[in-house]
């Protein structure tokens, strides 16, 4: 039987040379995970139900519970936005010159 190989990343950029992915699929990566992460936090220390979260952003309640859980594989970079527009903030992107 054939041992796999494990390899361990820190960063998007690192998951994404792994996975053989571009480099603007990683800051892709990277964005998307940081508007999911401000989102479960912001929704855990106001307490709010998923249900709740759907109303305020105008959505179905299985789409905030995929967010909720980090499965955002068919959620896109928009409804994330909404979402967090929806909870009382906004992203603010910062543009650098890419390596």
């Amino acid at each position: 039987m054939k041992k796999s190989k494990v390899t361990v990343t820190r960063t998007a950029a690192e998951l994404a040379k792994a996975l053989g992915l571009t480099p603007a699929d990683g800051a892709e990566i990277a964005l998307r995970s940081d508007l999911n992460s401000k989102i479960v936090d912001v929704v855990q220390r106001k307490g709010l139900t998923h249900a709740q979260v759907a109303r305020l952003a105008r959505t179905s309640r299985t789409r905030v519970t995929a967010i909720m859980n980090r499965n955002t594989k068919d959620i896109s970079t928009d409804l994330l936005l909404r979402v967090l527009y929806s909870l009382g903030y906004t992203a603010k992107l910062k543009f650098q010159k890419a390596a």
